[in-house]
């Protein structure tokens, strides 16, 4: 494998990639709006300890866990992000 093939594979990647942050954006709207109708929170500090606590026992590397978590912070806040803006939004079509 060279140089420019080992790019390929990570733009591959990278194409995979931006599916998976659109679709767990797409999820976190759906949650979004139960917490709306539940009248929850939208920053849930629990939860996130959890997925960071899980991935963390996931990780194989090699990355190392301080790594992924800061990741996950990142696509968390994006998420968290666009839910105060979905409900923003909401709250403005109700006036």
């Amino acid at each position: 494998m060279n140089i420019n093939e080992t790019r390929m594979r990570i733009d591959l990647l990278d194409d995979v990639l931006l599916r998976i942050f659109n679709e767990r954006a797409r999820l976190a709207l759906e949650i979004g709006h139960y917490k709306k109708l539940l009248d929850l929170p939208v920053y849930d500090p629990a939860r996130e300890k959890k997925i960071f606590a899980r991935m963390k026992s996931d990780n194989p590397g090699p990355l190392d866990d301080g790594a992924i978590v800061r990741l996950f912070e990142r696509v968390i806040d994006e998420s968290r992000r666009l839910e105060r803006i979905m409900t923003q939004q909401e709250g403005q079509e109700e006036c």
